[in-house]
Order: C-alpha cells, then sequence, then structure tokens
C-alpha cells in the first residue's frame, strides 16, 4: 500500500495513515499506549553487516536519567532485517536487560512493515536506480512508522540512532530548552552535532515528516529533515550545547558501503577554544548596582555587572567596534556555583546595521535563556553589528549578568574590495545553545 496524509486534527497538524502492522517483542499486536508525555524517543535498529549497537545504547539512555525523569519519557524501538534470527534474540535480549523498563511502560518495541507490496519507487521497490536505495529507504521507513505509532504518544519526538551515547541528566536538559522554546516559532531543534540523533520535532508534525521520509528519493534521513525544517519555515537549523549525544565511536561504516551515511558523523564545532571578545562598546539602560560599568560583564574575568530590578524592556547591548563574523555566543547570568539572581526571563539578539539609541539597524532572535544562559554557535554569512540581552519581565531585586562571550572566524582573504562598505543581507543563523 502506499501512503497518505491522515486526516487533520485540530492544533495536531496532518496526521499519519499508513497500512501499518505493529507487533510486539512476542508478535503480538499492539496499541499505543494511551499515557500521553513529554517526548517519545525514537529508536530505529536494523540487522546489517555493521552490527548493532542498540543494546548499549538503551542502557547508556537508561543509565543516564533519574526514575522521575523517565516518567515523561518512551522510548519507542522499532526492529527489522532480515535476519529473524537476530531479531528473535535482539528482543530477548532487551526483555532480559530491561524488562522492569518494559513492565513501569518506558520502553516499547514494536515491528512492522507498510501494509501491501510497494509500488514503483516507493521505499523497498526492487526497481529503485541506487543499489543502496532500497536500504535507505527501509531505514526511512522504519523511522516512519516509529512516527505513525508515537504520533499521539506524546508533545514532541526525538530521534534517535542506535549507537548513540547519552550525557547524564540529559531528559532534563531537553526538557528545560522544550519549556523556553514553548511559545515560539520553530520546526526542529537538535541537541547534537550528530546528523541524525538528537533531533527534536513537534508531534503534530509527525505526519508531515514520516510522509516526506517515504517519498520516493534516494536521500538519506538527515537530509530529508533539513528538507522539512526548510518546508516549515525554519531558515536554519537551532542546535544547543554542550550535546547530550554522542556517537559510540563503535563499528565504522568502511564495511557496510549502504551504511545511511553520515548519520553518525558529529559535525567539527567552529569555535571550541577560548572566546576572543572583539573590540566593543557595551551599553545597557538597566540601573547598576555599584560603580562597575556594563563593560565589565564584557571582559573577560570573574567580575559581575549587578543590576537592581530590571524591568521588562530592558537591555545590555554589546556594539563592536567594527562588524563581526560570529560564530558563537555565550550569555551568563546568576551567581556561581549557586545560580542567585539569575535573569529569569530573556533572550539574545543579533543585529545589523548601525547602533543607534539601544537597537541596531536589524535584530533577529539568537534564542531565549535557559535557566538564566545561553551558549550558542552561529552560523550566518553576514557580518554582525550587535549583541543584545533584553529582559522579557520584571524581576525583583538583583540580576547578576556575569559574563558575554564571543567567539568570531577568522576573516577571509577578499578577493575584490567591497564596493560600499556594507554587508549582505542577514543569513540564516544556525545556533547550539548550552544548557
Amino acid at each position: 500500500m502506499g501512503t497518505r496524509c491522515g486526516h487533520a486534527v485540530p492544533g495536531k497538524g496532518c496526521q499519519p495513515a499508513l497500512g501499518v502492522a505493529f507487533r510486539g517483542a512476542r508478535g503480538e499486536a499492539l496499541r499505543p499506549p494511551s499515557r500521553p508525555g513529554l517526548l517519545v524517543a525514537g529508536i530505529a535498529s536494523e540487522w546489517g553487516p555493521r552490527g548493532t549497537y542498540l543494546l548499549d545504547t538503551l542502557r547508556s539512555l537508561f543509565q543516564a536519567s533519574s526514575e522521575a525523569e523517565l516518567d515523561n519519557v518512551l522510548v519507542l524501538v522499532h526492529l527489522s532485517g532480515g535476519d529473524p534470527a537476530w531479531l528473535g534474540q535482539t528482543t530477548a535480549n532487551i526483555s532480559g536487560l530491561f524488562g522492569r523498563h518494559i513492565e513501569a511502560g518506558r520502553l516499547l518495541v514494536i515491528g512492522g512493515g507498510l501494509g501491501g507490496a510497494p509500488g514503483p519507487g516507493h521505499p523497498g521497490s526492487p526497481s529503485r536506480g541506487s543499489a543502496c536505495g532500497a536500504r535507505w529507504a527501509g531505514h526511512r521507513a522504519s523511522y516512519a512508522l516509529l512516527m505513525n505509532f508515537a504520533h499521539n504518544l506524546s508533545e514532541y519526538f526525538l530521534v534517535m540512532g542506535d549507537r548513540v551515547r547519552c550525557s547524564p541528566e540529559f531528559i532534563s536538559s531537553v526538557s528545560r530548552v522544550l519549556w523556553a522554546w514553548r511559545a515560539l516559532p520553530w520546526a526542529v531543534l537538535e541537541f547534537s552535532g550528530l546528523r541524525l540523533s538528537g533531533k527534536v520535532v513537534h508531534a503534530g508534525d509527525l505526519g508531515r515528516l514520516a510522509s516526506l521520509l517515504l517519498f520516493p528519493a534516494d536521500l538519506p534521513i538527515p537530509s530529508l529533515l533539513s528538507e522539512f525544517r526548510l518546508l516549515l519555515a525554519q531558515d536554519a537549523p537551532i542546535r544547543f550545547n554542550p550535546a547530550v549525544f554522542h556517537g559510540s565511536g563503535r563499528g565504522s561504516a568502511a564495511g557496510d558501503p549502504c551504511a545511511p551515511p553520515g548519520e553518525e558523523e558529529e559535525e567539527e564545532e567552529e569555535a571550541s577554544g577560548e572566546p576572543d571578545n572583539p573590540a566593543a562598546t557595551v551599553l545597557s539602560d538597566m540601573m547598576a548596582a555599584g560603580s562597575a560599568p556594563p563593560q565589565v560583564a564584557y571582559v573577560l574575568n570573574k567580575e559581575c555587572y549587578s543590576v537592581l530590578s530590571p524591568v521588562r524592556g530592558n537591555y545590555l547591548a554589546v556594539a563592536w567596534d567594527r562588524p563581526q563574523r560570529v560564530a558563537r555566543v555565550a550569555v551568563l547570568t546568576g551567581s556561581e556555583p549557586h545560580g542567585l539572581h539569575l535573569l529569569h526571563q530573556g533572550r539574545v539578539e543579533l543585529g545589523l546595521g548601525p547602533w543607534v539609541a539601544g537597537h541596531c539597524g536589524r535584530h533577529s532572535l539568537l534564542g531565549p535563556l535557559v535557566a538564566g544562559r545561553l551558549d550558542q554557535a552561529v552560523f550566518s554569512e553576514a557580518r554582525l553589528s550587535c549583541l543584545r540581552l533584553l529582559v522579557l519581565m520584571p524581576q525583583e531585586p538583583w540580576l547578576l549578568v556575569r559574563q558575554i562571550r564571543v567567539w568570531t572566524r577568522p576573516e577571509e582573504a577578499d578577493t575584490e574590495p567591497a564596493a560600499s562598505g556594507e554587508d549582505a543581507g542577514p543569513a540564516p543563523t544556525r545556533s547550539a545553545a548550552r544548557q
């Protein structure tokens, strides 16, 4: 059977309508759990020449999470492959190692496929042009089936691979970000530099994403996720650091030419060294608590800029002496190590154009502060003129702006002189926000 997008449910977007027969680890028919949660973590695993590290991934996930964190998450695993012995042994191993989580409703293992035979050009069709096309299509179909099963089980869906290590308390890190971004427009949030793992989407968008994954094209999932983001008008990635998912470093793809390309690769971090904080003027309309000027927040030392009773609309801005090719920005508020007097509601904006009366010519959102901080890689080809920390809600009695850190990209040699000293318009900004 082919696929189609099902009926639209108010507030839920387009829902999947696939011909699917789901089964459990023992072959029994399954119905989705009725308890909705915050997050479904979907993992597709298949037998292949490289083997699988699914059990290590699940072990890492559960060991990194507290009981309270796990109460907000359903881990959904889809097994596929042409080796019945592997399928049987894998489900038995999962039941033996993680039976407690299965009984608690935190882990569900499913199997199944598209109902009926695929038509020409659809996933699984033997007539696909690429020698590896059917393999990639099967991988995409596995994630589409996960999404079809999960679309009404939670608010958000997390895409994970089966060769991943999870950072401690990653569920809390993801949850805090989702709360901070709840009222902002976004299609995909990224919690890792891995090309597949760590992507979060709205559950209401799973129908559209599943349909896209089943589109007859020889493309791996990361490429289609990028297309999906663009289709939903998110021009650039939004990525948070430090990454909470990492490649396992095991099982090279060298022996498997049809392995989905790039999914285990981690993008190189552009600005991982010390910040350079280019020369700038620092301005603020907030009431200082002492004699220290706002410049101390931009100096790379342990001094803080202390503010009394900030109100909505107050700002602290950094206007660079010359436009900069910014690679990363970090804004830290509150005291160390206890986090007292942090900014409860605020956001960071980047700007282009001349600085006039507290504003650049044009501002764009970089991201909200999460637990009083933001650390974000910026991927913009435009040279930026300013950074602004904006207060979104009044708070009493204090605010400490601990430090603003900026990393810049090396200047590239210009092959032609600039026509008028002006830079091109703003390019999409990709970000990695540290929580």
